[in-house]
C-alpha cells in the first residue's frame, strides 16, 4: 500500500497542477484597451524634402507613421498659386503620393495646405493644417499673420473655424464664390497662423461653417473680416477677427410645408418687423383663417377652419410692403391625426413659480371651452378658481387662484372641456403640481454705470446656458431690479445700441460694416435661496473694430 501510494501521488499532483494551469489559461481574459489614440498621423518622410528650393520634381510622396485616409480631399486642400489642372491625390499602403498636372511656374513658392483632408483610418484624428512648401526658384516666401477669431455672440474664442486671405486684386472676383487657396483651421484656442505668405496686399475672412465648402453662401453660416486690407511686408500678429450671423439682404422663406397635424407652417430666412399674411387663393377664405407669429418673427403658423381645398397660396408682407408669395399643395380631402394637448408653465419639477398664474397653452386655437367640466382640487379639495382666455395668445388661456405653499394640487379637464377651431374635443387628463417656495427665489438688484451717457445700451441677463432670459434698454446710470428669479448662477451682456432701436444688428460683409459690439461681463453672478443680491455693472467704453 505504501509502495502503492509512493507510486500514485506524484501523478496525482502532476494532475492537479495541469488544472490549475488549463483552468488559469482559461480564465485569462484578452487585455483591456487602453486610453483612446489621440494622435494624429505623422509625416516621417517627404519625397523631395519640405521646403525644398530649386523645385522641379512633378510628384511628391508624403510617408505616414499609420494608416489614413482622405476625406473631402478637393475641398479641403488647396494649392497656391491655384492651377488649372488639380494635382492627383493617390494612398499607396502609408504613403500618399501627389502627381501634379499643371506647369509651376518659375521662381514661386509654392504651399499644399491639407486642411483636414489627412484622417487616420481607426480613430478618425484629423491632421489639421499640414503644409507642404517648396519653391520653384532658391527663395521661400516666409511672411505670416496670425491672431485669433472670436464668437460676437458668446464672446469665445471660436475653435475650427476657416481663416483665408485673398489677394486684394482678386477679392471682389473670389469671395463667396470660390473657395480659398491661402486658409488655415483655428485650433481649440481660436488661434489661427497663415505662414509662408508672399509680400502683397490681402483681405482677410474668417467663416464658421454650416456645411464645409469654405465658401460663404449660407444663410446661417458665421462670418468674420476687417474693413481695412492688410499689406503683408513683415510678420502680423495679433489679429482679431469677429464671428457673426449676417442677416440675409432678401427676404425668402427657409421652410413652408403642412404639419402632420394639419396646420401651415411657414419659417423666414431672417425676422421682419411687422409681419403679415394673406391667404390670395382660394377666393373667399382668407377671412376664417388665423395666424399666429413667433415671438422672434421670424416663424409663421396659420390654422385653416375650413380645410377643403386641394391648394392654397399666401401672400407676406412687411410693414405693408410685399415680400413674398407661396403656394402649397395637398389633397383636398387628406386627413391629419389633431391631438389636443396642453402645456403649462410649470418647472420640471412640478412647481409654479411664487405669486404666478398658471398658464395653460393649447396644441390649438380653442373654439369653446366647459368650465364645468375643469376642476381644481387642493389637497383632494375642491377650490374655486377663475379662467379666461389670454388676450396676448391665440392658444392660452389664464389660470388665477392663490396658491399656498405645501400644498399639492391637481388640475383636471374631463373629456369635451375644450373644443378647438376644427371641432376635436379634449381627452380626459389631469396635471399635479405645488406652488414653489418663495424661499427657492431671490431678487437681483444691478446698478449700471455707463461709459457714455449719450448713447445707448442693451443690458441682458443671461442664465447659465447663455440663455436671454431679460433685456433692458438704459440710456443713464441706473437700477435694474429682478424680482422671483430662481436660485442659480447667470450672466450679464451688453450690447452697444449704435443705432438706439433696442435690439442687436448685424453687420454686411459686401457693405463692409461691422455688427454692433457685444461685451460679456466676466463676472458669474450666484443668486442664493431667499436672498437680496446686489451687483454693480461698469460698461467698459466701446471698443473700435480697425
Amino acid at each position: 500500500m505504501l509502495k502503492s501510494k509512493r507510486f500514485y501521488l506524484p501523478t496525482f499532483l502532476l494532475y492537479i497542477s495541469l488544472v490549475l494551469v488549463l483552468a488559469g489559461c482559461a480564465a485569462q481574459q484578452r487585455p483591456q484597451g487602453g486610453p483612446r489614440d489621440l494622435t494624429p498621423p505623422k509625416v516621417l518622410k517627404a519625397t523631395p524634402e519640405n521646403e525644398t528650393r530649386n523645385f522641379k520634381s512633378k510628384q511628391i510622396r508624403l510617408d505616414f507613421d499609420e494608416y489614413f485616409k482622405l476625406t473631402n480631399q478637393y475641398q479641403e486642400i488647396s494649392v497656391t498659386p491655384a492651377q488649372e489642372k488639380q494635382p492627383e491625390y493617390n494612398i499607396s499602403s502609408k504613403s500618399l503620393i501627389i502627381d501634379f498636372k499643371d506647369t509651376l511656374q518659375k521662381n514661386t513658392t509654392y504651399v499644399i495646405n491639407f486642411g483636414k483632408a489627412i484622417v487616420d483610418v481607426n480613430e478618425g484624428n484629423v491632421l489639421k493644417n499640414f503644409t507642404y512648401v517648396f519653391s520653384t526658384g532658391n527663395h521661400i516666401d516666409s511672411l505670416s499673420i496670425s491672431g485669433d477669431v472670436i464668437n460676437t455672440s458668446t464672446q469665445q474664442k471660436e475653435k475650427d473655424a476657416t481663416v483665408f486671405l485673398f489677394p486684394i486684386s482678386q477679392d471682389s472676383l473670389l469671395f463667396g464664390k470660390k473657395k480659398p487657396s491661402i486658409f488655415a483651421t483655428t485650433d481649440t484656442a481660436g488661434h489661427f497662423s497663415l505662414n509662408n505668405l508672399r509680400e502683397d496686399t490681402y483681405r482677410i475672412y474668417a467663416l464658421k461653417e454650416v456645411s464645409p465648402d469654405k465658401i460663404f453662401n449660407n444663410d446661417n453660416d458665421l462670418i468674420a473680416f476687417l474693413k481695412n486690407p492688410i499689406v503683408v511686408n513683415k510678420d502680423t500678429s495679433n489679429i482679431q477677427l469677429k464671428l457673426f450671423k449676417q442677416s440675409p439682404e432678401k427676404f425668402r422663406l427657409a421652410e413652408r410645408k403642412f404639419t402632420p397635424d394639419g396646420k401651415m407652417s411657414f419659417v423666414f430666412n431672417k425676422p421682419v418687423d411687422k409681419p403679415a399674411l394673406k391667404i390670395i387663393y382660394p377666393a373667399n377664405v382668407d377671412a376664417q383663417k388665423i395666424v399666429e407669429f413667433s415671438r422672434t418673427k421670424d416663424t409663421a403658423l396659420v390654422y385653416m377652419r375650413n380645410m377643403d381645398f386641394d391648394s392654397i397660396r399666401v401672400a407676406f408682407t412687411n410693414n405693408g410692403q410685399p415680400l413674398d408669395t407661396t403656394s402649397l399643395l395637398k389633397g383636398r380631402k387628406e386627413s391629419f391625426q389633431r391631438n389636443l394637448l396642453f402645456t403649462y408653465n410649470i418647472n420640471r419639477d412640478n412647481r409654479l413659480r411664487p405669486n404666478a398664474d398658471l398658464l395653460i397653452t393649447a396644441s390649438f386655437p380653442i373654439e369653446s371651452f366647459d368650465q364645468s367640466q375643469i376642476s381644481l382640487t387642493e389637497d383632494s379639495a375642491a377650490v374655486n378658481y377663475t379662467i379666461q382666455k389670454d388676450t396676448g395668445s391665440i392658444r392660452r388661456y389664464v389660470l388665477k387662484y392663490r396658491w399656498r405653499q405645501n400644498s399639492k394640487y391637481q388640475l383636471i379637464f374631463n373629456e369635451g372641456a375644450f373644443t378647438n377651431i376644427y371641432g376635436d374635443k379634449n381627452k380626459r387628463t389631469s396635471k399635479a403640481f405645488t406652488a414653489d417656495k418663495p424661499e427657492n427665489y431671490s431678487q437681483l438688484t444691478i446698478k449700471v454705470n455707463v461709459p457714455e451717457a449719450d448713447k445707448n445700451y442693451v443690458v441682458e441677463l443671461l442664465d447659465a446656458n447663455k440663455m436671454l432670459l431679460r433685456s433692458d434698454v438704459v440710456t443713464k446710470n441706473t437700477l435694474l431690479v429682478y424680482t422671483n428669479y430662481i436660485t442659480g448662477k447667470y450672466l450679464v451682456r451688453v450690447i452697444y445700441d449704435a443705432n438706439k432701436n433696442g435690439r442687436w444688428d448685424s453687420g454686411n460683409v459686401k457693405l463692409r460694416a461691422y455688427p454692433e459690439n457685444i461685451w460679456l461681463s466676466p463676472k458669474e453672478i450666484t443668486l442664493r435661496p431667499n436672498w437680496e443680491a446686489e451687483e454693480v455693472l461698469d460698461i467698459p467704453k466701446e471698443q473700435t473694430n480697425p
